[in-house]
């Protein structure tokens, strides 16, 4: 087998069993074969609609992965995973539900399979404070990587070189952030301008929580044997992360079906590909070989935060969203190409 395609073997294997059971799924829901092949679609649409939205997580998990140790690094594969798929494909939708609707997993549970149409309604009310969390949340990740004194190589040199000259203005990035929340919610009525605004900086507090926390751990590590446990912050920062870029792709699936198995169905088999992305960046040092990629990655990150933001006051469909940070990390890739052929040439 190809190098490249023993990373997905596992990948496929669980593609052709979770499209066997969305088929299954559509055919009890139904009571027909048409049915059946309606679910079977959906859920292929929800798994590459999945990929293309999070190739620039896989990016962003093999930045930050490579610098982890090896028994974390196995720990995010193993473990993060299952949270990935289970966690934040099943339980969040679940528990936004619950909350929302004041009633216990059980009964959401039983709203999602007997009443699935009320069950999208509160999703959907929903989305606003899940916009402004995970918009808030992407772009501190996104400007903390531009904004920092310690970064030594530019793509787009007007700009990075710029932000990193104004990496000695401390709290720049919150303020960045701050400002921006404010200005998207004092154009959303009073209710909702303040419920954006809180959410957010729920978001803003999240991530300076799971910051500090890893730099607590990493001093820890410096007195500690268990150099393992310096990892830990690392692990706590990924899941946030992934749980703010899946923000966007769970709501937006109710979009296509209001079922939230087929929607668990699909969008984890998106994520498998995610994690097997994330390892064979990590693995084969794709970062390294390639110089702009993951800067590519983090500007679909930025774009990525201010379209969800923008998502509290106008709709823009999931595939612009993909097709802007397909076209971000394409025109990184090709940079990177030109990059080394350059160096070749001498």
């Amino acid at each position: 087998m190809n190098p490249l395609l023993s990373y997905f073997r596992w990948p496929m294997i669980l593609t052709g069993l979770g499209l066997a059971l969305a088929w299954w799924l559509g055919y009890q829901t139904t009571g027909t074969a048409a049915g059946g092949l309606s679910f079977f679609l959906i859920g292929s649409v929800l798994a590459v609609l999945e990929i293309s939205l999070s190739f620039d997580n896989a990016i962003v998990n093999a930045n930050k992965l490579k610098d982890m140790t090896p028994v974390w690094q196995r720990r995010f594969l193993t473990w993060g995973i299952l949270i990935a798929v289970f966690g934040m494909r099943i339980v969040f939708p679940l528990a936004v539900v619950a909350i929302a609707a004041k009633i216990g997993p059980i009964e959401a549970i039983i709203l999602a399979a007997k009443a699935p149409q009320d069950y999208a309604r509160i999703m959907d009310e929903a989305h606003l404070s899940i916009s402004a969390f995970g918009g808030t949340f992407l772009m501190m990740v996104a400007l903390n990587y531009f904004i920092d004194q310690d970064k030594d190589v530019d793509w787009l040199r007007a700009i990075e070189t710029r932000l990193r000259d104004w990496a000695s203005i401390r709290g720049l990035e919150v303020a960045l952030v701050l400002a921006t929340a404010l200005a998207f919610s004092v154009n959303l009525p009073g209710q909702e301008g303040a419920e954006f605004l809180f959410a957010s900086v729920c978001g803003l507090l999240t991530f300076l929580a799971v910051e500090l926390l890893g730099h607590v751990l990493d001093a820890s590590q410096e007195t500690k044997s268990a150099a393992a446990s310096g990892g830990l912050g690392a692990f706590l920062y990924l899941e946030v992360l992934d749980a703010s870029f899946s923000f966007d792709g769970v709501i937006g699936a109710f979009a296509l079906t209001q079922n939230l198995f087929l929607i668990a169905i699909g969008l984890g088999i998106g994520a498998l590909y995610v994690r097997s992305m994330t390892l064979m960046l990590v693995e084969r040092k794709t970062l390294a070989q390639f110089r702009y990629l993951e800067h590519g990655a983090f500007y679909s990150v930025l774009v990525l935060s201010i379209i969800m933001f923008a998502q509290s006051v106008v709709h823009i469909p999931e595939v612009i969203t993909g097709l802007i940070g397909a076209c971000l990390i394409g025109l990184s890739l090709m940079a990177s190409i030109r990059y080394e052929r350059s160096i070749e040439r001498g």
